[in-house]
């Protein structure tokens, strides 16, 4: 039975590790990286089948992610580095010249647990169905997860690939979108609507659901159904509703703190309101 006190407690430490990794650099964005610090924790701690000590590029044999909306990298790292892909002490470097753990996530220092570059938007999706075929010719069972951002939607590479996993019935893949309704200019409705997403997707041969991505208990439920209702003949969808800033007072309900730094007595107000459970790094 899935343990929501002890995994709650491990995303109210992930969250310090945002606002202190951001804090130090002075750069970064908190405001999704907090709205997602739920679903992270729940799918590394809980819902993937992965085997953190032994990573390897090719995934074979392991559910595999990919985060498509890369600039939230700090809730990644942090993830990460609590479920032993390296250490926790490395959080300290964020953004550092030379460091593994850049702005957004890279490939070419061989950081453990990523697995595509990401972050210029639009391209996750594609880059998950590819390793959806890949485990179907390898007749690997396991199942691949891409999550994107709602203005990511914005991008028409997005549904290049929707349409190609729809006809093409990707059922061992799960889609998530982080539905906050808000990106870096402003709300996605004034920046450039979206429309029905569910009934695009599903018009393109998706099932889509709904929930609150900050519930883990709604959340979890969701992911274990998505798990049951795989390989039978259509990719997945959850609209997964998420608050940016989850967490900090102060960061939610707008949306610039998309990608600005809090200063240090903002950051004395953000741990106030986070519970460290884990060690601060």
């Amino acid at each position: 039975m899935t343990d929501f006190e002890q995994l709650k407690r491990v995303a109210s430490q992930v969250r310090r590790d945002i606002v202190r990794m951001v804090h130090a650099r002075q750069s970064g964005h908190p405001g999704g990286s907090l709205g997602c610090a739920d679903l992270m924790t729940l799918l590394y701690f809980d819902h993937l089948r992965i085997n953190a000590p032994e990573f390897d590029m090719n995934g074979i044999g392991e559910d595999v992610f990919f985060l498509s909306n890369g600039h939230i990298s700090p809730v990644f790292y942090s993830v990460l580095a609590h479920r032993g892909y390296f250490p926790v002490s490395e959080l300290a470097t964020f953004r550092a010249i030379e460091s593994r753990l850049q702005g957004h996530p890279t490939t070419h220092e061989g950081l453990p647990g990523v697995r595509i570059s990401s972050g210029s938007l639009g391209q996750g999706l594609s880059a998950g169905i590819g390793a959806a075929n890949a485990k179907k010719l390898n007749r690997d069972r396991h199942l691949v997860y891409v999550l994107m951002g709602d203005g990511e939607q914005q991008e028409g590479q997005i549904w290049e690939a929707a349409m190609y996993a729809g006809s093409r019935k990707t059922d061992n893949l799960i889609a998530l979108i982080d539905y906050n309704h808000k990106q870096i200019d402003g709300p996605v409705d004034e920046v450039m609507p979206l429309g029905d997403l569910r009934a695009k997707y599903e018009a393109f041969g998706w099932k889509v659901y709904e929930t609150d991505g900050n519930q883990m208990d709604k959340l979890s439920e969701q992911l274990e159904n998505c798990r049951n209702e795989a390989f039978k003949g259509f990719p997945q969808l959850i609209l997964m509703k998420t608050e940016m800033g989850q967490g900090v007072d102060f960061m939610m309900g707008t949306h610039k703190w998309h990608g600005i730094a809090p200063n240090d007595e903002q950051l004395k107000n953000a741990l106030s309101q986070l519970e460290e459970t884990l060690g601060d790094y």
